[in-house]
């Protein structure tokens, strides 16, 4: 039976956890023994790791993580590390706002043998503006420095073999802020068979949204650059 490992980043998130877990365990349940809920609590100041130590007493697939703070894209990319280190087939990753819906999930899943990446396409979004301009802006700098299309590069709703991630994680670097978009371009660049699926984008459940205009800018910039040198080093390899 495939083995399936849902990674979700967790920063601050007490609000939400509890619905989190909830709503995904079941999905893990599902797919089998082996398959495991991976929640990476990313240095969180407030309960959010004390209430993941609290649920998983009772759910035998849930595996709490806590690591030092480092960001969305780092904590992302550990979860990516730790599953492969622990011998998934298949890596599924969302995020703990609760934005995204379980009951869509079975629709990737049923495409994971054709697929080595079914990725969820935001339509309709209810998170506001200033995320929907981060994508728009993510993906005019993709078709710039990378010169690939990608319909929604940084969509936390993403399914992915495996085997296939382990080959391309390498060209991330550590701690990167945008692993999830720098994964979306290595996949299409170098020729996997990538789905796009549209998914519900629900407006966030509870808690703060992070997001201003003023880290935007700042991603943007580091972005340009970042994504300037990781082209050179994927050009290099070819």
């Amino acid at each position: 039976m495939d083995k399936l490992y849902i990674v979700i980043p967790a920063y601050n998130e007490q609000d939400n956890i509890d619905e989190v877990v909830k709503d995904w365990y079941p999905v893990v349940e599902k797919a089998g023994p082996a398959s495991r809920l991976v929640i990476i609590d990313d240095g969180s100041k407030d309960e959010t790791y004390e209430k993941l130590l609290a649920l998983a007493k009772d759910r035998p697939q849930m595996e709490p993580v806590h690591k030092e703070n480092g960001g969305h894209g780092a904590t992302v990319l550990f979860g990516y590390n730790y599953a492969i280190e622990k011998g998934a087939d298949y890596i599924f990753q969302t995020d703990s706002d609760g934005q995204t819906l379980p009951s869509e999930f079975d629709a990737f899943w049923n495409l994971r043998e054709d697929y080595d990446m079914v990725i969820g396409h935001r339509k309709g979004r209810q998170d506001g503006f200033s995320r929907v301009f981060v994508t728009k802006v993510l993906k005019a700098v993709c078709l710039i420095c990378f010169h690939v299309n990608v319909q929604d590069a940084n969509t936390p709703f993403r399914l992915m073999k495996a085997e296939s991630l382990k080959k391309e994680i390498a060209y991330i670097p550590k701690d990167y802020n945008l692993a999830n978009v720098i994964v979306s371009v290595l996949f299409i660049k170098k020729g996997y068979k990538v789905k796009y699926l549209p998914i519900t984008f629900r407006p966030r459940q509870g808690g703060v949204n992070s997001i201003n205009f003023k880290k935007i800018t700042k991603i943007g910039q580091k972005a340009l650059k970042d994504f300037i040198r990781i082209n050179k080093i994927i050009k290099a390899s070819e």
